[in-house]
């Protein structure tokens, strides 16, 4: 029994360093490696690293939003996507209306423009459904799909289109900055999207990058063929069109601003949502673990299916941990755990009785994210998950684009 508890122990341990420490190591220095293959090549051909500039490359495009209660913001996201940086008889926006109850329908009434669409549907069916049928009402080349709460940088639709000059090219997900309310506080989500972000440029660069980000992202149409029952298809979409052979980039350059969820609570359930979307195509996509694919099962092995089954490791770990505890090594490892767990209770503690979780909201945002994977296999498991989810608090663009001094990412 001790030599299995050690071995539960450093096996659970591995797979948490490995995930979140050693992966971004290896992808750094492949990274290098690549780097310094296309310097090699160059200094020793004197042929251009780079691929050969295509300015004239100005496809037709489609701006697809699916809007269910967004009176708080749907005129000025209109307005934000009619006015971007790409030429306007190139560019049309399609809006498919998931049955909203308030005022949303009145205020694009009131919108006046040949290039804006606008779809009813009687029905509330969730963004994949009206995303899809909104895809079968345009003939544009490249689709790009954002939310109703997502405001584009001037260059960000122009930046994500570039990459589909390249005919490998299958999709292109952008950067979402995150803005903070003073309700809210960032700090444990900030960290964690600058860390991905820094995974999804060296994934991107090593070719093997697979999700991208549901409120800024493009898809060449040819290519977009969504499951009727994704939870999460700005995953599912790309990451079956990586493996199909095309790229995947992530371009930071691409920008888009979005509210942060007004609580933590709120935040709490969409990660749970967010979950039950990974499981689901975990458990629907077997093919994906083959490790004949290379690359891109690597990355997604180690950076999506570890990250997965973190908390199972964590438990392990912990009950491993004090099984071991007469042992000095072990007991100072558990007395960390503890201690670190001790810091969730006291910022949980804080949050409920509404004060800033402070030092303590960087382990609590680790293990309530953890904590999301666990209800999200359960969620799965039921089959309880809803293609529409409930739409959180919106706060009015103006006073979000304003507040560009507390983006985080």
């Amino acid at each position: 029994m001790l030599l299995t508890m050690k071995v539960i122990f450093w096996v659970s341990f591995g797979a948490i360093a490995y995930n979140y420490l050693g992966y971004p190591i290896i992808l750094f220095f492949l990274a290098m490696l690549v780097q310094s293959k296309s310097d090699l090549t160059f200094l020793l051909g004197r042929s251009s690293r780079r691929r050969s500039p295509t300015p004239s490359y100005q496809p037709r495009i489609a701006i697809l939003i699916s809007a269910f209660n967004e009176e708080a913001v749907i005129e000025a996201k209109v307005e934000n996507a009619l006015k971007v940086n790409y030429p306007s008889e190139l560019l049309e926006v399609l809006i498919g209306l998931d049955a909203p109850t308030d005022s949303t329908v009145a205020i694009l009434n009131r919108i006046q423009s040949p290039r804006l669409h606008v779809f009813h549907f009687q029905n509330r069916r969730g963004k994949l459904a009206v995303i899809s049928d909104l895809s079968q009402q345009t003939s544009a080349e490249i689709l790009i799909f954002t939310d109703a709460n997502t405001m584009f940088s001037p260059d960000c639709v122009r930046s994500l289109v570039r990459h589909f000059a390249d005919p490998d090219t299958g999709a292109v997900s952008g950067e979402e900055i995150r803005l903070v309310r003073k309700v809210t506080e960032p700090s444990g989500e900030s960290l964690y999207w600058r860390y991905e972000s820094a995974l999804k440029v060296l994934e991107s660069r090593l070719n093997c990058c697979l999700g991208a980000n549901g409120a800024v992202y493009a898809v060449r149409r040819s290519l977009f063929r969504p499951r009727e029952n994704a939870v999460v298809e700005d995953f599912q979409i790309p990451v079956e069109i990586r493996f199909s052979g095309h790229r995947v980039v992530y371009d930071p350059e691409a920008v888009a601003f979005e509210d942060l969820a007004p609580t933590f609570f709120s935040q709490f359930e969409r990660r749970i949502r967010i979950a039950a979307g990974s499981f689901q195509v975990l458990f629907g996509n077997p093919r994906f673990l083959n490790p004949l694919n290379g690359l891109p099962t690597f990355s997604y092995f180690s950076h999506r299916v570890l990250r997965w089954l973190g908390p199972y490791f964590l438990t392990l770990l912990f009950a491993a941990s004090l099984w071991l505890a007469s042992r000095p090594f072990y007991v100072a490892l558990f007395a960390l755990q503890a201690a670190f767990y001790l810091a969730v209770i006291v910022g949980y503690w804080r949050k409920r009785r509404g004060n800033p979780g402070g030092i303590f909201f960087v382990p609590l945002y680790f293990c309530t994210m953890n904590l999301a994977y666990i209800f999200g296999l359960l969620r799965y498991l039921r089959g309880s998950q809803n293609m529409a989810w409930k739409v959180t608090p919106r706060q009015p663009p103006a006073e979000v684009l304003s507040a560009k001094g507390g983006a985080q990412h």
